[in-house]
């Protein structure tokens, strides 16, 4: 008996089983799998539904859309590895991607980028032999390369400037070739150390020409006028593309700007591709790059938490007796007192009629209590006991642009009659004769009753948040018979708002609260005023009504500006006849020529690259030691931290250590303006050995927080060794802060001219 109930079980089981579809299994483990983003296991399970049961189109549906889930999530993956820098890993998910769902264009594309990446390339390849670049064509104008890049030393000549440039390109091993037009005049020059590009800008600058190579050996010389430079200075076509631009207003915004600034004339706006094509010089083309970079940034976005509580109560106690107010006494004289009278007709006839009862005046004496009727009142009995409360809540979240408009409506519509008065001929119900009556024409419109929020909001850079626009609380109050139709009475609480917040600060937007209180007492005077009795002859109503409306608004930054030291970097762009970009070493340099003591204001050299991007001007401006050569020396700041208080002042020594042969040491430092300030740059000591002076010439920029300080010893003199302060600083603190003096370039020689390689210190300086 057992063995057959135990078969049967095993039977029932089998069976149930069985009646299971395969199908239904792997769809709720898809199902599961999904829940949990493990895509590619949703898939699977999917699909494995979908071929159990090929006629059930809601599989299918899910295969789809796991499909393109799955190979969405690895590109999300490869991207992610992508900006890690592995560049292997990210292959690998983007591979994954275009297997699982091939439709997936985007991971082609990576694909693609990845492996030019990983092969080195800075360009997309393309199947297509047509659209593949030549690569013969040059991305910039040619690029000097001369035959020596030693600097210019003790190049020192009056003559004329033919002669001038045909002599410094000799020396670089370059060839020179002039304009027919060039006029030439005499000059005089005096170059201790300068580079190339340097003494050929100090040349053109004094001889009104300019300069441009037009192979890597071979420079060209025109005079410097506005049709020559538009004739012969090389220009470069870039496209830039936009990320962050929301509209068509906004590109061309940027375009307006950059025409503007830079004068531009051929630059074309692509609104399909948000895209900016430009052509002009390759100067020009920096700088606009780097206004594109400042401005073209993703908005801050801001979420707007709004509470909104509106309550509303209408309590009634309505308790008492209201008795009658009125009372009617009526005169009905008996018959016997008041006979009926007849009249005589033309006819003969004799007819009666009913009269208002008459009394002669002999017959007051017989009138009685029987001859009046007293119609005394009644009575109501109220008691009613209402209470109405409502009570609205309102808890919405609002993500939106810095500067856009936000809108959120949320509650009814509630329809409101509008009537136009039509003429029309009616035939009126009391006569047969025509009445002009008007007919009525009824028109609804529709109102919006609820909560309704406009809100644009307008991030600043110190992470405040301004605010503007309106919130509006309405709701239908009662309605009201107007015309025979009942119209609803809207109630409506509205604000305009414009403050500027914290982040997360709550404000309070409006808070009101009304409260009316009615008391009505209706009944016989003096009895309705007694005590507990006057219940019974006086009815007595008590109503509250209270109405509470508050609002909160409350803002959260989502994304914050994305500015960077870069971005509020300046950058110098030449004088306005000549757009130019500084280079490297450019003004470096702290022997200039004799007719030009500053770096040239004007820019007449073309064809420079740009720097390395990465390369700070410390490291371009340090020469690497040569091999053999002995460990550099080092310059630091004693003492290397200092704790002030605003106003006080200090000297803080610069000082050089393991030095062999110094004999000229030109350096620049760069330091807070807001928080100190370099009043003066003296003598330490070291170079002049205790025996002889020392040039110091220095120039100090408080607005730029720039000292461009050089020391150096009398000619046909030994340089100096060992340990000792170069220079004493005079620093004054200016506000609150923490600011560090740093050695941005340093140009170290000895009495050979040989540079000498130096590592730099930096010194803190922290105002109270």
């Amino acid at each position: 008996m057992r063995r057959s109930g135990c078969l049967s079980f095993l039977v029932a089981a089998a069976l149930l089983v069985g009646g299971c579809p395969k199908g239904n299994q792997d769809y709720e483990e898809a199902k599961k799998a999904s829940a949990l983003q493990d895509y590619d296991t949703a898939l699977v399970h999917y699909e494995r539904a979908a071929r159990s049961d090929p006629t059930n189109a809601e599989y299918k549906l899910y295969a789809a859309q796991a499909r393109y889930d799955a190979g969405q999530f690895h590109v999300q993956q490869g991207k992610k590895a992508l900006k890690n820098g592995d560049l292997q890993l990210a292959l690998g998910e983007f591979q994954k991607a275009q297997l699982i769902d091939p439709s997936n264009t985007a991971a082609e594309q990576e694909v693609k980028r990845t492996i030019d990446l990983m092969n080195g390339q800075s360009r997309p390849t393309s199947l297509n032999p047509a659209t593949q670049p030549d690569e013969q064509i040059l991305a910039q104008p040619p690029e000097l390369k001369p035959l020596s890049r030693d600097p210019i030393n003790g190049l020192k000549m009056t003559n004329d400037a033919r002669v001038v440039y045909e002599t410094i390109a000799k020396l670089a091993g370059l060839s020179v070739i002039f304009d027919p037009d060039f006029t030439s005049r005499r000059i005089t020059v005096d170059f201790p150390s300068v580079t190339l590009e340097q003494a050929l800008d100090a040349v053109s600058l004094e001889s009104k020409a300019f300069w441009k190579p037009i192979t890597s050996n071979i420079i060209f010389v025109a005079q410097d006028q506005p049709q020559k430079r538009k004739d012969l200075e090389d220009e470069v076509v870039q496209t830039f593309y936009l990320s962050n631009t929301l509209t068509p207003q906004d590109l061309t915004e940027v375009v307006n700007g950059l025409r503007v600034l830079l004068d531009l004339h051929r630059l074309q706006q692509v609104n399909a591709q948000n895209a900016i094509v430009i052509r002009d010089t390759p100067d020009k083309l920096l700088l606009a790059a780097k206004i594109i970079r400042d401005i073209d940034k993703a908005k801050p976005e801001v979420l707007i938490h709004v509470q909104v509580l509106s309550a509303s109560m209408d309590r009634l106690r309505d308790l008492g007796i209201l008795p009658g107010q009125t009372v009617s006494l009526a005169f009905t004289p008996r018959s016997s007192i008041s006979p009926s009278t007849s009249s005589s007709t033309s006819g003969g006839t004799s007819t009666s009629s009913s009269t208002i009862p008459q009394v002669l005046l002999s017959q007051l004496k017989n009138l009685g209590t029987s001859d009046f009727a007293l119609t005394l009142p009644g009575a109501t009995a109220n008691a009613i006991l209402t209470d109405d409360r409502t009570k609205i809540i309102q808890d919405p979240e609002l993500r939106v642009t810095d500067g856009q408009k936000a809108t959120l409506k949320i509650g009814s519509k509630v329809p409101v009659a509008t009537g136009s008065f039509q003429a029309g001929v009616g035939v009126g119900v009391t006569g047969s004769s025509g009445v002009v009556n008007p007919l009525v024409n009824t028109q609804f419109q529709y109102i919006d009753v609820g909560v309704s929020i406009e809100i644009t909001p307008r991030v600043h850079p110190d992470g405040d948040i301004s605010l503007k626009g309106t919130v509006e609380v309405s709701l239908v109050t009662n309605t009201e018979n107007i015309g025979g139709i009942q119209q609803p009475v809207i109630g409506q609480k509205k604000t305009e708002i414009d403050v500027r917040l914290k982040e997360g600060e709550p404000n309070i937007l409006a808070g009101l609260i009304e409260r009316t209180d009615t008391k009505n007492i209706n009944g016989i005077p003096g009895l309705g005023e007694v005590p507990l009795m006057g219940y019974l002859f006086s009815d007595n109503s008590h109503e509250i009504e209270e109405d509470e409306t508050l609002i909160v608004m409350t803002p959260h930054i989502l994304r914050l500006p994305s500015l960077t030291a870069l971005n509020l970097q300046s950058m110098a762009a030449g004088t306005d006849s000549n757009v130019r970009v500084y280079r490297g070493d450019e003004g470096t340099s702290t022997a200039a020529p004799a007719a030009a003591p500053e770096p040239p204001a004007a820019r007449q050299n073309s064809g420079n690259v740009a720097p390395t991007p990465g390369v700070t001007p410390t490291a371009m401006a340090q020469p690497a030691p040569a091999q053999g050569a002995s460990a550099a020396a080092q310059l630091h700041f004693e003492p290397a931290t200092v704790v002030l208080k605003a106003g006080d002042t200090t000297t803080l020594g610069l000082a050089v250590s393991n030095v062999r042969d110094l004999y000229s040491i030109p350096l620049m430092i760069h330091f807070d303006p807001a928080v100190v300030r370099v009043e003066e740059v003296r003598d330490g000591g070291f170079l002049s050995g205790g025996s002889q002076q020392v040039a110091v010439v220095q120039r100090i920029d408080q607005q730029q927080g720039q000292v461009i300080v050089s020391a150096t010893r009398q000619p046909n003199t030994p340089g100096v060794n060992g340990t000792g302060t170069v220079f004493g600083l005079v620093v004054r603190a200016i506000g609150p802060g923490t600011a560090r003096l740093q050695i941005l370039q340093v140009n170290a020689h000895d009495s050979q001219q040989q540079t000498i390689p130096m590592v730099s210190g930096e010194a803190t300086i922290q105002v109270q």
